[in-house]
C-alpha cells in the first residue's frame, strides 16, 4: 500500500468504536457543553414517534350530545342520530404526533375547519383540515384547528344541541358540545 502524506491511512488503522464516535470526528458541533454519553451536546432526549405518522382508524364520532358527526356527499357537516348513516363512518388518521385529519369514508371530503370557525367539508387536504386531537378528563376526545385561532383561543369541532355546527369561535375545550367518542366500526 502507498504512503499517504493527508492522514488517510491513520485513520484507516484505527476503527471507531460506534457511530457517535465517527459524528464526533466528522460533525461540527453546533451547541455548547460538554458532549453527553453520545458524544453528542447534552439536552433533552429527543423522542421518535415514526410509528404513529400514517395510523389509519375506522370511527364513528360520537358527541356528547348524543349525535355522530357525518360529512355528506357536498361536504356540509352536521349530526345524526342515526347509527346506520354510512356518512358518519369517518377515517382518522395521524398527520403528526397529536394532529390527525379527518376524512368521511363514503364522502371523501376532509372534515376541516376555515380561518373563520366555519366547520366545512374540504375535497382535498389542506391546513385546515389538519386537528389536534386531545383525549379529555372525562375520556372524550377534543378536535381542534391546528392551524387557525381566534384571538389566541383554539377553536374546536363541536356540534349543537340540535346537531348543528359549532362557529369555531364559539367554542371551548370545557365546553361538552365538542366532546367526541370515536367508536370503532
Amino acid at each position: 500500500m502507498p504512503s499517504c502524506t493527508c492522514g488517510a491511512e491513520q485513520l484507516l488503522d484505527r476503527v471507531p468504536l460506534n457511530t457517535s464516535e465517527t459524528e464526533l470526528a466528522f460533525r461540527p458541533r453546533t451547541l455548547g457543553g460538554a458532549p453527553g454519553r453520545t458524544g453528542g451536546p447534552q439536552g433533552r432526549h429527543v423522542r421518535s414517534y415514526n410509528h404513529l405518522q400514517g395510523d389509519i382508524r375506522r370511527r364513528k364520532l360520537f358527541s356528547f350530545q348524543k349525535f355522530f358527526l357525518r360529512i355528506d356527499k357536498n361536504g356540509t357537516v352536521s349530526g345524526t342520530k342515526s347509527k346506520d348513516d354510512p356518512l358518519s363512518v369517518l377515517e382518522i388518521t395521524s398527520v403528526d404526533v397529536g394532529v390527525v385529519a379527518i376524512k368521511g369514508l363514503n364522502s371523501n371530503y376532509y372534515l376541516a375547519i376555515g380561518r373563520k370557525g366555519d366547520l366545512y367539508g374540504a375535497r382535498e387536504f389542506g391546513i385546515d383540515c389538519t386537528l389536534k386531537e386531545r383525549i379529555e378528563e372525562n375520556g372524550y376526545n377534543t378536535y381542534a384547528s391546528a392551524e387557525w385561532r381566534n384571538k389566541k383561543r383554539q377553536m374546536f369541532v363541536g356540534l349543537n344541541v340540535h346537531g348543528k355546527p359549532l362557529k369555531g369561535k364559539k367554542t371551548r375545550r370545557k365546553n361538552t358540545a365538542t366532546h367526541f367518542l370515536p367508536i370503532m366500526v
